[in-house]
């Protein structure tokens, strides 16, 4: 359970989970920024993460991402973790899978907290948490003719 606070605006939110998907269509940062809005919010951490052009030592030609169906479930569960140990306003987390190109956003979490500490830890946990219990592979085919899959 999430702690509670003297003031009403400090405790977890009813229904903080505004999002939670996985699409085949760009991200938006703007969108997930704008559902973790909340007036008793005093911080809100956003992390956006893109395909880069390497991946150790190696130049990355092309990256595709694909997901288990249970990915979404997944998700919510881990958001569900975040939510019962922080003090969430509201949370938003989208994935990509399918191609994508250098530059292409792959992920965007975001939560909002009454303080900005507790903001900056729970989206850490957020996407720490996503990357490694959420089962989303990633396809990289480097520029060397090599390929390799990394994943949950």
């Amino acid at each position: 359970m999430a702690p509670t606070h003297d003031h009403p605006g400090e405790q977890a939110a009813q229904d903080p989970i505004k999002l939670l998907a996985i699409r085949d269509t760009p991200l938006s940062v703007d969108e997930v920024f704008r559902l973790v809005g909340d007036d008793a919010a005093g911080g809100i951490a956003l992390f956006a993460g893109t395909v880069r052009n390497h991946d150790g030592g190696a130049d990355v030609g092309e990256l595709g991402y694909s997901c288990h169906p249970s990915a979404e479930a997944e998700m919510r569960r881990v958001a569900e973790k975040v939510v019962a140990e922080y003090p969430v306003r509201a949370l938003a987390a989208v994935h990509r899978v399918g191609d994508l190109r250098v530059g292409d956003l792959a992920v965007v979490v975001a939560v909002s907290c009454p303080h900005r500490g507790e903001a900056f830890e729970a989206c850490r946990k957020l996407i720490d948490d996503l990357k490694h219990e959420v089962p989303i592979w990633k396809h990289q085919k480097f520029s060397d003719g090599t390929e390799e899959w990394v994943g949950a």
